[in-house]
This record gives structure tokens, C-alpha cells and sequence, in this order.
């Protein structure tokens, strides 16, 4: 039974013996051309490479800097937008101002900034809050707490 099997006609062929004279029909230069670089056995074109012409990474302005890695980013929250939606005696904290939309879902840390006036007296616990924000809580009677 697997004696019968047999490849399809036309898909094994004989390989071609390169470089057995010019009666083979690819004597000579084995179908490689005359002199150069491809000619040459074991030649590899390097990635990128533009025949010696300035390649396209060597062209392309780079941009300057770079990003730090250990920066850490805020979410920003100023008061006025606290005090359209906190009642007085409210905890303000992270999970508050998700609820509320304040910030987007994924954000990690949030920073109040000083931005409008508070009048009720609330407890704030978030990531950061600057001084002008801290000042305006203070005489508005608020406690103020920073989280880790």
C-alpha cells in the first residue's frame, strides 16, 4: 500500500550542480553575474543597508530627550469641581472621585489643585494636594490627609 504513494508529477525535481562548466548552462559565474559583493560567497546584506547610500535611520532628524521612567503621573482634580458635588462632612478620597467621574476609572493618583474656592468642611485623603489647595481647605475648616 505505501509502495503506491508517489509525489505529485512536477514537485520533486533534480537539484542544479552549479559550476560544472559552460555545457551545463550554468557554468562559469553560476548564475551569479559577474564580480561584486553578491557574486562572492558568503556575502550577507546587512539590514538596513542602501547600496552605501546614507540609510534612512542616518537620514530621519532624531528627537531630543527622553522619557523617565520613574516619573509619576497624576490624575488632576481642582477644587471648584469639589465644590460643585461634595456635601459638608464628606470623605473625599480616590474611590469618591471615581464614583463621581471626576477623573477617569484607570487613574492611579490623583493630585487636588488649588483652582476655585471651598466653603464646606470635609476630609480630603489623596495621593498629593498643593499648597494653594492645602491653604484653601485649612480656612475653610477641611482635614487634610496625604495617602501613599
Amino acid at each position: 500500500m505505501l509502495k503506491t504513494f508517489k509525489p505529485n508529477k512536477g514537485a520533486v525535481k533534480d537539484r542544479v550542480r552549479k559550476g560544472r562548466g559552460n555545457a551545463s548552462g550554468v557554468g562559469g559565474e553560476c548564475g551569479r553575474g559577474h564580480k561584486g559583493a553578491k557574486s562572492r560567497s558568503g556575502y550577507s546584506q546587512k539590514f538596513g543597508f542602501e547600496g552605501g547610500q546614507t540609510p534612512l535611520y542616518r537620514r530621519v532628524p532624531k528627537k531630543r530627550g527622553f522619557r523617565n521612567f520613574a516619573r509619576i503621573e497624576f490624575a488632576v482634580l481642582n477644587l471648584c469641581d469639589l465644590e460643585k458635588i461634595v456635601k459638608a462632612g464628606d470623605l473625599v478620597d480616590s474611590t469618591f472621585v471615581k464614583n463621581h467621574n471626576l477623573v477617569g476609572k484607570s487613574e492611579k493618583r490623583i493630585k487636588l489643585l488649588g483652582n476655585g474656592e471651598i466653603t464646606k468642611k470635609i476630609t480630603v485623603m489623596l495621593h498629593a494636594i498643593s499648597d494653594t489647595a492645602k491653604n484653601k481647605l485649612e480656612k475653610a475648616g477641611a482635614k487634610v490627609e496625604l495617602i501613599k
